[in-house]
């Protein structure tokens, strides 16, 4: 089976669901990860909000199924928060709301439609800061999670974990850069061990490790298939710096001090590693291999779908439109020859592999807690 191409909807923070969904038929992709952001949440940077969590219900489910059938896309929906660290309030409320997703998941009908719920993991720095930090995140993972897990297990859905460190999310003053537990593949594999069960899983976004001077394709070599169920489609080009080097992050220090020692220093989290985010056959360039990227995944049988994140910053970040429908077709085309059959019409994805969603018909079931499931 060819493997499809779906866009993050993050791209398209500022469109309604109609209009992104015209936007994805533009581009010629074949299904969006919706993004599902709380709108009252604490993340400032690339969020999105793409269906109504707070009064969903089968109604809401067999519309949206409806509506993706007629446009020929399929679908998975998460949000991206820190859910065992940070503000204790906040971090309860990040949990309750990864628990509405998979309701809503649920009603649209879960693994059985392949509508996946994506997160983050987080990081908790309190803990963090002891000997045996990691340790004790991990342990405060395993906590949090299993009882989500297992109540996804029973809804039918499988969640899924994303490896960015998140390395702009405290501020510059920070030493560490890590604040994302799945950032890492030994932290993933750590917790398959810990929640054995196997409904949780990973999108895996080979950016990440390349500004971590990490070869994703040795990462997917050692990653176990049957957790692997997304590629996020976006790179990074990794600038030198002979100032600060490429293995720790840079520091926020006072401005005096930058300008009489000629040196940079960070003014803004997220520009610490010396890199730009890029998408694939869009202007930059980037650095990573995308041929033997895709050919070691179709080696070990990766089936899923490549979904086009678009933080690029010759397209997303440029707020324009324009480039941000420019640079998601770029990567289609730059990815289409190492998919897809050549036909007549070139590279393109066979639509006869296309298979609509269900209209699964699900019967409303009640919000639950945190305090619920713990109960």
């Amino acid at each position: 089976m060819a493997n499809p191409i779906w866009i993050m909807t993050s791209a398209f923070d500022q469109l309604n669901l109609e209009q992104t969904i015209s936007k994805a038929n533009e581009i010629g992709v074949q299904g969006l990860d919706l993004c599902v952001f709380r709108r009252d949440g604490t993340r400032d940077d690339f969020v999105a909000t793409h269906l109504d969590y707070e009064s969903f219900g089968p109604e809401d489910a067999h519309r949206i199924i409806e509506q993706f059938n007629q446009a020929s896309l399929r679908l998975s929906i998460g949000a991206f928060e820190n859910l065992i660290g940070g503000d204790p309030i906040q971090r309860v409320k990040n949990q309750n709301h990864l628990l509405r997703l998979i309701r809503m998941a649920h009603l649209l009908g879960g693994d059985e439609n392949d509508v996946k719920v994506g997160t983050f993991v987080g990081y908790n720095h309190e803990l963090g800061n002891q000997e045996g930090g990691f340790e004790k995140n991990l342990l405060e993972y395993q906590k949090i999670f299993s009882p989500i897990i297992q109540y996804a297990a029973d809804l039918g859905v499988s969640i899924l974990y994303e490896n960015c460190p998140m390395e702009g999310w405290r501020s510059s003053g920070q030493f560490s850069t890590y604040n994302n537990l799945p950032g890492v593949l030994a932290a993933r594999k750590l917790m398959y061990e810990l929640i054995p069960a196997k409904n949780h899983g990973e999108i895996y976004d080979p950016s990440h490790d390349i500004w971590q001077h990490t070869d994703p394709v040795e990462v997917i070599k050692n990653t176990d298939l049957s957790r692997l169920k997304r590629i996020h489609v976006k790179s990074t080009r990794n600038n030198p710096d002979p100032f600060w080097g490429n293995m720790y992050p840079m520091h926020q220090i006072p401005e005096d001090w930058a300008k009489k020692a000629g040196i940079p220093s960070s003014t803004n989290p997220w520009d610490r590693h010396h890199y730009e985010a890029t998408l694939p056959g869009f202007g930059l360039g980037d650095h990573l291999d995308w041929r033997a990227f895709v050919n070691v995944l179709k080696e070990k049988g990766f089936s899923g779908p490549f979904e086009i994140e678009n933080e690029a910053v010759l397209s997303k970040q440029t707020g324009k439109m324009g480039a941000i429908v420019q640079g998601c077709k770029a990567a289609v085309q730059n990815l289409a020859p190492l998919l897809y059959e050549l036909t007549n019409e070139g590279w393109v994805y066979p639509q006869a592999e296309y298979q609509a969603l269900k209209d699964v018909n699900r019967k409303d079931i009640p919000l639950v807690t945190m305090e619920d499931l713990q109960a």
